[in-house]
């Protein structure tokens, strides 16, 4: 008898999941998130092992100088994963300049979202890795360097180079550099 109650619990419980991903609930481990993977309007290149992570933007954004050379910006200077949102947020709001490479990325609205930022150093070098040069370049990313949003000083910000991976913080702010954008889920 008890082990027809368990059958029975089971067919229950797998009609129920079945309902609910019919109506599109999904837990977010039975949805098995990978690096590489399209999701939210980008594609996945880090998982912070809570469900969460970040997503690049497929398409690189205008050329751009980092801008504010000569002014240091209180909070831009994070580098690490993590920190490149509240970075963008800082530099929005002691130099918002129109056609920057925080400027573009906080501005963006592309496949449905509009809470795209500039990454940090640690962030970039993260989407070299894992979707860049130093994997299979799934992303499509150029040989060419790439702004963070990790200030190094008044004059200076982190970029990353992606035929290396290799990030320097000496990058004169008034240089013009690739601008990728980032959003995390």
């Amino acid at each position: 008898m008890l082990k027809y109650i368990f059958k029975i619990f089971k067919k229950i419980k797998e009609k129920i999941m079945a309902i609910g991903l019919g109506l599109g609930i999904h837990h977010q481990h039975e949805m098995h998130l990978h690096i590489g993977m399209d999701h939210q309007g980008g594609m996945i290149f880090y998982l912070d092992g809570n469900g969460g992570g970040l997503i690049t933007s497929m398409d690189n954004l205008t050329n751009a100088i980092w801008g504010c050379r000569g002014t240091d910006l209180s909070g831009a200077d994070g580098t690490a994963i993590g920190t490149g949102e509240q970075n963008t947020l800082d530099i929005q709001s002691g130099c918002p300049l129109a056609g920057s490479a925080n400027t573009q990325c906080y501005d963006l609205s592309l496949n449905g979202y509009n809470d795209w930022f500039l990454p940090s150093k640690d962030e970039l070098i993260q989407m070299h890795a894992a979707v860049g040069q130093g994997a299979n370049n799934e992303a499509g990313f150029g040989d060419v360097t790439y702004w963070s949003s990790s200030e190094s000083g008044k004059n200076t910000a982190w970029t990353t180079l992606f035929t290396t991976g290799v990030s320097t913080s000496l990058t004169d702010k008034n240089a013009t550099y690739r601008v990728r954008a980032i959003r995390s889920f």
